[in-house]
C-alpha cells in the first residue's frame, strides 16, 4: 500500500521489509538511521522494545506505550527538529529517532468506517492483552467507552491492564473475564485464527455470540475467521482488521510524507495484495 501511494503521488520512495530479530533492532534502527531512511514501521515483538531505543516519544508512543513507526528528524545549528524529507539541500549536523503510535488511531478509524461504530457509551468485550490487546484496551477506554471487560490467557495481564486503565481512565468500568450481559462490541485481539486449524478465541461456553451485535477480528488474513464465520452465521455486524491496517498505514505515511494518505489508492493495494482482488 505504500509503495502503490508513493507511485501515486510520485515521489521516489521505496518501501521494503526487513527480518530483523529483536536482540538486533537497537543496531537495525541505528543502521537505517546511518543510511538516511526516512522511516520505519515495526511489527511484533518490536513494538514494545523500541519504546526504549528511540531517542523522543511522540505523544501517542508515550500515551499507548508502543512504537510501530519511527520518524528519522535532524536539525542544523539554527532549526529545531525537522523531517528528513525537509533536509534536500543541506546537510543536518545532527538526528535522531522519533517514535509514534498509529495502531490505536489505525483501530477506532476502522471501527467507525467498517462497523459505522462510535465506542463513546458502548459496552466492549476485549479478546487478548498482549500487545495490540494493551493498545486497543487503552485506546477504548481513551474513547470513553462504558464498559470493558477483558479476556486472556494469562490472568496476570489483564489485571495489570485494569490496573493501568482504572488509574488513567477511572470512568470505565473494566471487568475480568467473560461479562454475563450483553455487549455492543466483540473485539479479537489475539493471534488465534491466523492458521487455518485454530480454534475460536471466544469460548461460546461461557459467552454465546447471541450476546453481542458487532465482532471485530483484527486479523485480516484470512478474510474470514473462524470467528467471524461463527458471528455472521449469529447475526452479527463483522468486519475483519484489514481497515486498521490501512488506517494505521495511512497514519505513518502522512508522518514520514508530510501529505494526506491517498487512502483509496492504498485501499485498492492492500485488497489486491492481501485477497487477489
Amino acid at each position: 500500500m505504500h509503495n502503490a501511494a508513493f507511485a501515486a503521488l510520485g515521489l521516489n520512495w521505496r518501501y521494503l521489509a526487513f527480518e530483523v530479530d529483536p536482540k538486533q533492532l537497537r543496531a537495525a534502527i541505528a543502521g537505517a538511521q546511518a543510511m538516511k531512511f526516512t522511516g520505519l514501521n515495526l511489527t511484533v515483538p518490536h513494538k514494545l522494545l523500541a519504546v526504549d531505543m528511540v531517542d523522543a516519544l511522540d505523544e501517542s508512543a508515550k500515551v499507548w506505550g508502543a512504537v510501530n513507526t519511527i520518524r528519522f528528524e535532524g536539525r542544523t545549528t539554527q532549526s529545531d527538529w525537522l523531517p528528513l524529507r525537509e533536509f534536500n539541500h543541506c546537510v543536518p549536523v545532527e538526528t535522531r529517532t522519533q517514535g509514534f503510535n498509529t495502531d490505536a488511531a489505525g483501530l477506532a478509524a476502522s471501527l467507525r468506517e467498517d462497523l459505522n461504530f462510535d465506542l463513546q457509551g458502548k459496552k466492549v468485550l476485549l479478546l487478548g492483552a498482549g500487545g495490540a490487546g494493551r493498545t486497543a484496551a487503552l485506546k477504548l477506554a481513551s474513547e470513553n467507552v462504558l464498559e470493558l471487560f477483558l479476556v486472556n490467557r494469562t490472568f496476570s495481564k489483564t489485571l495489570e491492564l485494569q490496573v493501568e486503565i482504572t488509574r488513567n481512565f477511572p470512568s470505565v468500568y473494566v471487568g475480568l473475564g467473560y461479562p454475563k450481559t450483553e455487549v455492543d462490541l466483540v473485539i479479537n485481539a489475539t493471534s488465534l485464527g491466523l492458521k487455518s486449524g485454530d480454534a475460536s478465541p471466544l469460548d461460546e461456553k461461557e459467552f454465546s455470540l447471541k450476546q453481542t451485535r458487532a465482532v471485530y477480528d483484527m486479523i485480516y488474513r484470512p478474510a474470514e475467521t473462524t470467528l467471524l464465520k461463527a458471528a455472521k452465521a449469529a447475526g452479527c455486524k463483522t468486519a475483519n482488521g484489514l481497515g486498521m491496517l490501512l488506517h494505521q498505514g495511512a497514519k505513518a505515511f502522512e508522518i514520514w510524507t508530510g501529505q494526506p494518505a491517498p487512502l483509496d489508492v492504498m485501499r485498492r493495494a492492500l485488497e489486491q495484495n492481501v485477497y487477489g482482488h
